[in-house]
């Protein structure tokens, strides 16, 4: 049996931590690990616990939910997986949530967002295999990539080879490594080590940041 995903829940509403809580307790393969409600005790809860998953609210005490990731992100214990962050927020064009992108997180979600989409993305974010719902983080940032033009995105997008290209722009629509391995007509695990190769050359952890290249960069633009 493959091991439950382990999730750490972030939220300073107790209502809402609650309803969190009970969403997930009724999933066999996901384990909350950790509750807390400020950002403080998130960096130290994901230090010890090592979660797979933390769901990360923006506005906290003491810390706020970006520079909880950025620093989840950054300082995760050496020899151990990266945690996902999946950041909540209460609007779908919120620059705190593209900010929390850029911090290291790999995804968001709506606070209104139906129980059964939550648990779907916890389980896309602990794969890999997904962007966590891209219905929402593609506009999302292809409306703030636009005024954040990187340089060095630039340059290095020019690293890719024409198949790392393609790759990259349908991860940037939203395809799974399955979809994009049926697009391309070749294995899933040829596709795999693509989105390797294009992680490492563009300096990115997951496909969140490797969207945010592609916007900024220009290979892709709105409405792509």
């Amino acid at each position: 049996m493959p091991l439950p995903i382990r999730l750490l829940i972030v939220e300073d509403d107790v209502p809402t931590r609650i309803g969190l809580r009970a969403i997930f307790e009724a999933e066999p393969d996901i384990a909350i690990v950790g509750e807390c409600a400020d950002g403080d005790e998130a960096c130290r809860l994901a230090n010890e616990l090592i979660p797979d998953v933390v769901l990360m609210d923006v506005q906290l005490p003491q810390m706020d939910g970006i520079e909880a990731t950025r620093r989840i992100v950054s300082d995760a214990p050496p020899d151990t997986d990266v945690p996902r962050v999946i950041v909540l927020t209460t609007f779908a064009l919120d620059e705190y949530a593209y900010r929390s992108l850029e911090a290291g997180a790999s995804g968001f979600l709506l606070k209104r967002t139906r129980a059964e989409d939550i648990v779907q993305a916890v389980r896309d974010a602990a794969a890999g295999d997904a962007l966590p719902t891209p219905s929402l983080t593609r506009p999302l940032i292809q409306r703030y990539a636009e005024i954040n033009a990187a340089p060095f995105h630039q340059r290095s997008v020019r690293t890719l080879t024409e198949r790392e290209v393609e790759v990259l722009e349908l991860i940037a629509q939203g395809c799974s490594n399955a979809e994009i391995a049926q697009r391309l007509v070749i294995s899933v695990d040829t596709v795999k080590s693509h989105v390797k190769h294009v992680f490492t050359k563009l300096r990115v952890r997951d496909r969140a940041q490797a969207v945010i290249a592609a916007y900024e960069s220009g290979l892709v633009s709105p409405g792509f």
